[in-house]
């Protein structure tokens, strides 16, 4: 869904990409520096139940990793192992934030059931991102989904930070549509696959 403002985005990105470049900045480091700041500032902040604050460096460093495309564009140093590299990391970061969460739920957060919905939600978002990674590597297309990465952390990010300006139900209701968007995404990928194997296998007769 947000696949929509990639343009505008990109129009954004550009120019800082182009001022990294010239001051020797290389996509790979971009990637390393913001998967480092998303880990650190959601193990640093959400386990303490300082969600705002830990919302708002995750979010600066999920900006700035979003530059590594960017940097890669204007320099033309795009590579497989920066593709490699950027996926895997965003698996990092991804667990780190969901980790936090459910560190907190299950220490002075004090709710076992939300800690549980955190790690079903870093699970399945792991099994979102598995499912089409895998798909790919066996020759199909598997590009459906309500909750990719960027809805995920998007709506992850806006619950935790207004959970932590007081408004305590809004990580909680962020949990279960998330949990309720992967769940649904995952069936989703499942069913593009699987309809794209039987075809394969039938064309194959």
């Amino acid at each position: 869904m947000l696949n929509r403002l990639r343009p505008a985005l990109s129009r954004v990105l550009t120019p800082i990409a182009r001022t990294l470049a010239r001051w020797g900045v290389t996509p790979n480091v971009i990637t390393i520096v913001g998967t480092v700041g998303v880990v650190a500032g959601a193990l640093a902040f959400f386990p303490r139940g300082q969600l705002f604050w830990g919302t708002i460096v995750i979010t600066a460093f999920v900006l700035f990793d979003m530059l590594d495309g960017a940097v890669a564009r204007v320099t033309g140093t795009g590579s497989t192992w920066g593709a490699f590299l950027d996926s895997t990391m965003d698996r990092v970061a991804d667990g780190a934030i969901f980790s936090g969460l459910a560190l907190w739920f299950a220490g002075k957060g004090d709710s076992t059931p939300l800690a549980a919905l955190a790690l079903f939600c870093l699970v399945a978002g792991g099994i979102v991102s598995y499912a089409k990674a895998r798909a790919e590597g066996l020759g199909y297309t598997c590009n459906v989904g309500i909750a990719e990465r960027s809805e995920r952390l998007v709506v992850a990010l806006i619950g935790a930070g207004l959970d932590g300006l007081g408004v305590h139900y809004a990580l909680p209701v962020a949990l279960v549509l998330l949990a309720v968007a992967s769940a649904i995404t995952v069936v989703q990928r499942f069913a593009v696959v699987h309809k794209q194997a039987v075809a394969n296998e039938q064309a194959q007769v």
